[in-house]
């Protein structure tokens, strides 16, 4: 490779344009001399000079970058298992425990039952047991009754009571 004279060569500026853009005049350089970051670009108003430029943002990289695993996805990957477990465990259990578990729910049903009929039964036996000792024996229980007779707006009032 050969080092090939670059001329700079600036041509008259507006009064306006900064000085900074353009090399001194006649001013010869070779490639080797020409610093890195700067390279050739043509201005907007037509001159060609030496400039700094941004430099190119690096390619993209092919192989994606790996991502740590959150927090929440490993706690979740550790219960997952322990949940499963606990499920089929608890299925085993219910399938020794069903004929114990049907004999309870019988037991409970007819507890139910033997409560209901209670409830029913001994309010009628009462009743049944009081009217059988007030017509029979003569050992029930003594009525009293009152026949009050006035005569008048505000006349006396006079009254019997009679014990059965």
């Amino acid at each position: 490779m050969h080092d090939t004279a670059y001329e700079i060569t600036t041509q008259p500026r507006p009064a306006d344009y900064p000085a900074y853009l353009s090399a001194p005049e006649g001013r010869v350089m070779l490639p080797s001399e020409i610093p890195p970051g700067v390279q050739m670009v043509t201005l907007p108003g037509g001159i060609r000079t030496l400039a700094y430029t941004q430099p190119t943002a690096p390619a993209a990289p092919l192989v994606p970058v790996s991502q740590p695993i959150p927090a929440w996805a490993k706690t979740t990957a550790l219960l997952t298992p322990t949940i499963g477990g606990g499920i089929a465990a608890a299925g085993i259990g219910l399938s020794y425990a069903a004929p114990g578990l049907i004999a309870m729910s019988q037991a409970l049903w007819s507890a139910v039952a033997l409560i209901a009929a209670a409830a029913i039964g001994v309010p009628v036996l009462l009743r049944f047991g009081r009217a059988a000792t007030s017509t029979g024996t003569g050992t029930g229980t003594t009525h009293i009754t009152q026949n009050i007779t006035a005569s008048g707006m505000f006349g006396k009032a006079n009254g019997t009571i009679n014990h059965r």
